[in-house]
């Protein structure tokens, strides 16, 4: 199914470079350092000369899951991190907040936590660091990552640093008062949806890590020629996509909003991740007793978060980076990432278990977590996500032939 250049793609260049190019957050870590040019590992520090103070960027929530990590440090190591600050954007944004800063050579942003898009919008602009090329022999804790991990890794060519991973999904989640006869095949659900139009639905998968994992989970469970490739490959997904499209009013251009549509009764059945199934239910988004089902057959589509550092960053920023990089891939620090189940598991590094969490997740877990999860992530096969450009044209794709009309960009 041959996309011609559209007018989707056309903007994600648009925003990429232009939106948010005066929102960057102020300069708190004092003048600037001298650069250590990239691939010159010898001129950063074993450890900074003075502590820093370090700027991070959030575009994936990814704060949730890293901030328990990175205050942990910081108190164990007031001489390399004296002070942290934290900002939020949103991944499209991430590129007109950063090339700016880059291109003017004065960062404001020290390191960014971002998902694959963030990650791979700006390789693209050549914005980030070749982090592990340059400091590999740094980040020596990286041959821990359990083998789903080690494969996101390798997606990030050498840009950027997993921190957390998870299975994500696609599942099902469903409202039991309603649903009685849960689907477990992709034509089960597409007779549930007509037979209850209005009650079944998914966001703009360009704005929801739900709406995306199920987008690209659908060519593996309905037997798509070739999964890596939306345009010539997925014609089944495109036409079940179009026909379950018939029975939804609206896309919403978030996943806040499904949870809010499920929770309030507008929707009575979503696809979602392992984390967006738990989370919701232990913050009381949603009420506790909505249920999850799997396909019968199906492959987990795999997401992580990264953490990259923009070109142009001084020699101890990138030092005291390291180090804490190091230690948030330690099995301690790292089974923070249970935290409320939001990236469930969550740890990127083996060894990482959920005995070793604090107890506060340990009984979230307990309470709200599914225990047929774990069995289900160890016997069902993997694949990572599509590769970044094909990711745009799947998003085209769908914008253009799938949800046209039906969504609005704010």
């Amino acid at each position: 199914m041959p996309a011609p250049k559209s007018v989707f793609a056309a903007s994600v260049v648009a925003v990429l470079s232009l939106t948010l190019a005066a929102c960057s957050a102020p300069n708190t870590g004092g003048p600037s350092q001298s650069a250590s040019p990239a691939g010159d590992a010898d001129s950063v520090p074993d450890k900074p000369s003075a502590p820093v103070t370090l700027n991070i960027l959030d575009v994936a929530g990814n704060q949730k899951l890293t901030g328990p990590m990175v205050d942990a440090f910081v108190k164990a190591n007031p001489d390399i991190i004296s002070a942290v600050t934290w900002e939020s954007a949103g991944a499209p944004d991430l590129v007109g907040t950063i090339k700016p800063q880059v291109d003017s050579k004065n960062l404001s942003v020290d390191l960014v936590m971002t998902g694959n898009d963030g990650l791979s919008a700006g390789i693209d602009q050549n914005l980030w660091l070749p982090v592990v090329d340059d400091y590999g022999d740094r980040l020596s804790n990286q041959a821990n990552y359990i083998e789903p991990a080690a494969n996101m890794q390798k997606l990030a060519g050498g840009y950027g640093v997993v921190t957390t991973y998870y299975p994500s999904g696609p599942l099902i989640q469903y409202d039991p008062k309603v649903v009685t006869d849960v689907p477990t095949t992709p034509e089960a659900l597409l007779e549930w949806a007509k037979a209850n139009p209005g009650k079944f639905g998914y966001a703009r998968p360009a704005n929801s890590g739900p709406g995306r994992t199920f987008l690209m989970g659908l060519p593996y469970i309905l037997g798509d020629s070739d999964p890596s490739d939306p345009e010539k490959g997925w014609d089944k997904t495109w036409a079940y996509l179009k026909d379950i499209g018939a029975t939804i009013d609206n896309y919403p251009t978030g996943t806040g909003q499904v949870i809010t549509n499920m929770a309030d009764g507008t929707w009575s059945m979503i696809p979602t991740t392992t984390g967006w199934d738990i989370e919701p239910r232990a913050t009381g988004k949603e009420p506790a007793d909505i249920e999850a089902a799997a396909f019968d057959k199906f492959t987990w589509v795999t997401d992580a978060h990264y953490a990259v550092i923009p070109k142009g960053q001084s020699a101890d920023k990138i030092s005291a980076i390291l180090l804490l990089l190091q230690d948030m891939l330690t099995p301690e620090t790292n089974a923070m990432a249970y935290d409320s189940g939001y990236f469930y598991p969550g740890p990127s590094i083996e060894g990482a278990t959920l005995e070793m969490a604090p107890q506060e997740s340990q009984d979230l877990l307990k309470e709200f977590g599914r225990d047929w999860y774990d069995a289900l992530i160890e016997k069902m096969p993997k694949a990572t996500p599509l590769a970044p450009a094909e990711l745009v044209k799947a998003f085209d794709i769908w914008d253009r032939e799938i949800g046209s009309g039906k969504f609005e960009v704010k």
